[in-house]
């Protein structure tokens, strides 16, 4: 009986995502683990390298990250359901953490592992690296509730998706950009269920120096702003008052001559903030 399936999303990465497998391989037991491999958006398939491990993959031409995975995760037969994005590396003892995790804490219908950069980003980016935005996540060394998964390092019990069905496909890469992991945490949570954090179940992301890009970082932010709109119900008045707020403070933190990490942190919430006002004038809302 497959104990975890293991689904790595992909998209016009062939080395990152060869060498994420490497780092993988040593972990995978026949039998007790499966790995899918969730390709999208490119014309065919990603050629693979021969491993001594069955691989399914899986693809699809058209754009849509939550779409091929939620492909992946109807035909996985584990009881435990990993999600990797393709632009990072595990830990020796990651799928054992994982497995521990939930064996130990059953209170918890998901995981959000602890995610890490693989470089000095200041190092790989210089000054830059400010506008990186990598998806770190460290909330330490102790195993606590926390409200929400993070897209490149997240499991889930396979009874748990079931319950509440499937990654909502107007979200995410190939689609509105981003939010999917949120809404999937929100719907967990009405359900009742718990999400923890595994401080063991560590990944190392890859800190690609060419994202070291203030436009990118603020097209990216506003982008999250409008998805949100999406999934979440926000009044007018609401967001026009936030997006005022946003400016005041990044207009005083510019005057005060505040530090590039805290300007980066204005200028991202202001950003998100107008792409929900974004959202708000195409009439988006929550349908």
């Amino acid at each position: 009986m497959v104990k975890t399936s293991v689904i790595i999303a992909t998209y016009r990465r062939p080395e990152p995502l060869a060498r994420l497998i490497k780092s993988l391989a040593p972990q995978l037991v026949s039998g007790k683990h499966e790995l899918l491999i969730a390709e999208n958006g490119t014309p065919s398939p990603t050629p693979l390298a021969k491993y001594p491990f069955a691989i399914v993959h899986l693809h699809n031409p058209i754009a849509g990250k939550c779409r091929i995975q939620n492909e992946a995760i109807r035909q996985a037969r584990g009881a435990i359901i990993v999600c990797l994005d393709d632009d990072l590396t595990v830990a020796a003892d990651y799928l054992g953490e994982v497995e521990r995790f939930f064996d130990t804490y059953p209170e918890y219908a998901a995981m959000k592992g602890r995610t890490v950069a693989a470089e000095d980003p200041v190092a790989k980016a210089g000054a830059a690296a400010v506008w990186l935005d990598l998806p770190i996540v460290d909330h330490g060394d102790e195993v606590i509730e926390v409200r929400g998964v993070l897209g490149a390092n997240m499991a889930f019990r396979a009874a748990a998706l079931a319950q509440v069905g499937p990654f909502d496909e107007r979200l995410g890469p190939g689609a509105a950009g981003h939010e999917e992991e949120t809404e999937m945490s929100a719907r967990l949570r009405r359900a009742g269920l718990k999400i923890g954090y595994a401080p063991h179940a560590t990944v190392y992301h890859e800190v690609d120096a060419a994202r070291a890009n203030r436009e990118r970082f603020l097209r990216i932010a506003r982008e999250r702003g409008r998805a949100r709109m999406i999934h979440e119900r926000h009044g007018g008045m609401a967001i026009r008052a936030a997006v005022a707020i946003a400016a005041l403070r990044t207009m005083v933190a510019r005057i005060a001559g505040a530090g590039a990490e805290r300007m980066a942190r204005e200028e991202k919430r202001l950003a998100i903030a107008r792409g929900m006002l974004d959202g708000l004038r195409e009439g988006i809302g929550n349908r």
